[in-house]
């Protein structure tokens, strides 16, 4: 179901005697004033936004003070739930995209990001490093990094690749659903009509590498599971799953085996939770998949009704009947989301789980009790519950991911000043 609007009050925090916007009215934990102060204090990094389709498709603006908006993204929400960095998708559909046109919508994507920096100039910054996430931070701004989702963006061209870095693009996921040219989709590799690979070719090798000697993240999340081995045999850099869960508890192929889990961890990297209820509740990820036929097909019935018309479609045009569907599952309980986190952070260890909530990207299927970044405190208030203490709620909120994007700088100096540096 949809989130309702947002019911505006004012709450006295006395650490801070500070006033708030009050978070939306709706189930899950009520956020003591200690948990409100933690979270306000932490640096809250979130990996994975898909709000660019937003801004581009629809003329979204982040600096809405809409209440009906119904979106998961907005500064009012940001502030709201003192989320200090979010790193928006650059996600280029390669079912409505041409094959030889991917780098030009990631290119109009990024200008989207940009534009809503320059709009909110007092409340938002683009953001390229640790250091500049820390900055915002202080100037009580939204950092503003960006991720490519999918490989195929660069179309198999380590010179865009580059490009896409000096853009500010500071991760890439090496694959999204589809399996690209040089690494293996979850998404696909069951399908026996997709060529596969193995896992990553000698050239998605060479991307890694290239990605390392950058300073631009390794992102597993949506590889298949030989190229998740593939990508840490070969990085010499922590890598990060930007919006992935534990398979063992929710048995999605976009999830990680603990196998998986305990790798990146020894690899020093981070997995981000995804908040999508398919991802974290088993029983939710039955109803979806049962329902999955009728619902693909609508979608593409709509999608080839709107270009029947001659209308320029993009995916986003289609999130409607995506909630629509979404709507007739039951959303699970915010403690779904909570026993991934937990369950992460003892097998991998708790140096290694943070947030990637896949906002304005899950058609509104998030747990019961999230309904948008102004929600996050919930999230601070259940790890409390659970026992975690203050300082393993920041490392989880924002500092892990911290951690691993100064240790991917480092090794890019360390490359780049090596005699063996890549050309």
């Amino acid at each position: 179901m949809r989130r309702s609007s947002f019911v505006v009050s004012l709450l006295c925090l006395f650490a801070f005697g500070t006033t708030l916007i009050a978070q939306n009215a709706g189930t899950g934990p009520t956020v003591s004033a200690h948990a409100r102060a933690l979270q306000d204090s932490a640096i809250v990094i979130d990996t994975h936004a898909d709000t660019p389709q937003r801004f581009l498709d629809r003329g979204f603006d982040i600096g809405t003070s809409d209440p009906n908006d119904s979106g998961q993204i907005s500064l009012d929400k940001v502030r709201a739930g003192n989320l200090g960095a979010e790193f928006f998708s650059i996600w280029v559909d390669p079912e409505t995209t041409d094959a030889g046109h991917y780098d030009r919508r990631a290119l109009d994507l990024i200008d989207s990001v940009y534009q809503q920096a320059a709009r909110h100039p007092d409340r938002m910054m683009m953001a390229f490093s640790a250091a500049d996430i820390e900055r915002a931070h202080r100037e009580k701004k939204l950092a503003a990094l960006m991720g490519i989702e999918g490989g195929h963006a660069i179309q198999d061209d380590l010179h865009l690749l580059r490009d896409f870095y000096r853009l500010g693009v500071r991760y890439m996921t090496l694959s999204w659903s589809n399996t690209n040219n040089w690494a293996d989709s979850s998404g696909d590799i069951d399908d026996p009509k997709i060529q596969h690979h193995n896992g990553l070719t000698d050239f998605g090798k060479q991307v890694v590498l290239e990605m390392n000697r950058l300073g631009m993240m390794v992102d597993i999340s949506h590889v298949a599971d030989k190229t998740f081995w593939d990508a840490i045999g070969v990085t010499k850099a922590p890598v990060i799953a930007s919006h992935s869960a534990a398979r063992s508890l929710t048995n999605a192929p976009r999830n990680m085996t603990d196998d998986m889990l305990n790798a990146v961890g020894k690899n020093n990297g981070v997995v981000m939770v995804n908040f999508f209820s398919g991802f974290i509740n088993e029983d939710f990820r039955k109803a979806a998949d049962a329902q999955s036929k009728e619902r693909e097909a609508a979608v593409k019935d709509y999608l080839a009704k709107q270009r029947a018309a001659g209308k320029d479609v993009q995916y986003v045009d289609a999130e409607k009947i995506q909630e629509e569907w979404m709507a007739r599952i039951p959303r699970p309980p915010l403690s779904s989301l909570i026993d991934h986190i937990d369950h992460i952070a003892k097998v991998a260890g708790v140096d290694h789980v943070g947030l990637g909530s896949d906002f304005d990207g899950v058609s509104g299927a998030l747990p019961d009790g999230i309904h948008s970044a102004a929600d996050l405190p919930k999230i601070t208030q259940a790890l409390l519950d659970r026992g975690y203490s203050d300082d393993n709620v920041k490392k989880i909120l924002g500092g892990n991911l911290l951690r691993v994007m100064r240790e991917v700088e480092r090794v890019s100096r360390e490359m780049q000043t090596s005699p063996q540096a890549s050309k």
